[in-house]
């Protein structure tokens, strides 16, 4: 199959219309990181604001945004973006809940690092990258691997140099970067009653090292909770006036709220990213998991007070608005209108459901030229064979839906030879989940349109 030409295009998680560019300070709209961006983790460095995102089986894995103004985010690179760093990892991943989320960002003496965990059938495998440049993609290290006993670890530097990681749970200990040696498992804090307390980052303040974590399950009950402690291992002390951060309980547009980490600008503004869900009337979310920002305030000696998340958030503490950032992705959200006979390279913000097999994907002058793989999309979940299964990866490149209207064209070049060869569009969800619009070859030889939907409610 041979793609010319993409306007908009929607080829698996969907596109946008365009966005402009945010000129107004005293508001700014949610999401700030429109489309599937769960389980955001940010920094500030020299004035550049540096956020990272969970990608589970989707490569290339944790793309790195930057910004100068907490509305405008550049692309600048993915984290995992050669499958020879974690090789075959992608293979022994079978659900969509698996593979590499909620990680954590942090910088520390010259370099940059990023923390998560690739979760596995059975089995869990604790990943540190790190880099001095962010925006060469190339210069993300091999990760050092570890065994971590649960999911979400942080990345914590105390002043004594000692390195801390604290997972769901709430469980923390030392970790070696350079060997991942670990600690015996200490456990600091239960949260406050929800289901699965997670998301652990700690933060020191004024004395009082600061535990915020994710509890409630992933549901509209998600909230983000906060507890504190004198020494790092506790005892922890709940805030009274938990949780922080969540709508729970209300009828407003974003729900499950939570997942977030809090950083500073170069004024000493505080502010935080979570996720959150724009829920329909009819209870679905298209867009997936979104990262929304907020504003915090955090009086010395005090528990930080975080702005409750809406649509209209007030921006008057925002830094000046600007597009002026380093790097050469795109800004996310922003159109897509391309002619793939003269781009010369796929777009990088461009996602496959799992690593592709090398040589499916390839540009020349006649456009993308894409390599068939043997099962569809939906491929066979649970089969014995791992090349119809879908674990080996399927010809399939796409872009996150960005908004629930929208528009999308493509120019498909298909001769199929052979009966039920098909390629075309799909909005597409999770293996399971997906609506398709192909061109097929069928029992006469012809080329038809098929329609297809899957999912727990599929549209009639």
């Amino acid at each position: 199959m041979l793609l010319t030409s993409l306007l908009f295009p929607l080829l698996a998680l969907g596109s946008a219309l365009p966005d402009k560019p945010n000129t107004d300070v005293s508001t700014f709209t949610n999401p700030v990181l429109p489309g599937w961006h769960s389980d955001p983790s940010c920094i500030q460095k020299d004035g550049i604001f540096l956020c990272v995102t969970s990608t589970f089986i989707s490569f290339p894995g944790l793309p790195v945004y930057a910004s100068k103004d907490l509305v405008n985010w550049r692309l600048i690179s993915h984290v995992w973006n050669r499958e020879k760093q974690l090789p075959g990892i992608s293979w022994k991943t079978v659900g969509q809940q698996q593979g590499m989320y909620a990680p954590t960002i942090r910088y520390h003496k010259g370099e940059y690092y990023v923390i998560c965990e690739y979760l596995g059938v059975g089995d869990i495998i604790g990943v540190i990258f790190k880099t001095k440049d962010p925006w060469n993609e190339a210069s993300w290290s091999d990760p050092v691997t570890f065994k971590p006993t649960h999911i979400d670890p942080d990345l914590f530097w105390d002043d004594d140099g000692k390195v801390y990681s604290a997972t769901h749970g709430i469980t923390l200990q030392e970790l070696n970067l350079e060997t991942g040696a670990l600690t015996p498992e200490l456990n600091i804090w239960n949260g406050t009653g929800g289901v699965w307390p997670e998301g652990p980052h700690i933060y020191k303040r004024d004395g009082y090292y600061y535990l915020m974590i994710a509890e409630g399950g992933t549901a509209e009950d998600h909230a983000i909770t906060i507890a504190r402690a004198k020494k790092i291992t506790g005892p922890y002390e709940a805030y009274e006036n938990n949780p922080i951060l969540t709508n729970r309980g209300t009828d407003e547009y974003f729900q499950t709220v939570g997942h977030g980490d809090l950083f500073q600008d170069t004024k000493g503004n505080w502010w935080g990213l979570c996720l959150a869900t724009r829920i329909t009337q009819q209870g679905v979310s298209p867009m997936g998991r979104e990262a929304v920002l907020f504003n915090a305030t955090w009086n010395k000696g005090e528990w930080p007070v975080l702005q409750p998340v809406r649509g209209r958030m007030p921006g008057n503490l925002l830094p000046k608005p600007t597009r002026n950032v380093p790097g050469n992705g795109p800004f996310n959200g922003d159109p897509d209108n391309y002619d793939l006979k003269k781009t010369g390279k796929i777009p990088p913000h461009f996602v496959h459901h799992r690593v592709p097999r090398e040589g499916t994907f390839s540009l020349s002058p006649k456009g993308m030229k894409i390599i068939p793989s043997r099962n569809n999309v939906t491929g066979v979940i649970g089969g014995n064979e791992i090349e119809l299964s879908g674990q080996r990866g399927v010809a399939f490149i796409g872009r996150r839906q960005t908004h629930t209207l929208f528009k999308f064209s493509i120019d498909v070049d298909f001769k199929p030879k052979k009966e039920d060869q098909e390629a075309g569009i799909t909005v597409f969800r999770t293996q399971v989940d997906h609506i398709d619009l192909g061109i097929v070859r069928n029992k006469k030889s012809e080329l038809s349109l098929r329609f297809r939907a899957t999912g727990p409610s599929p549209p009639a």
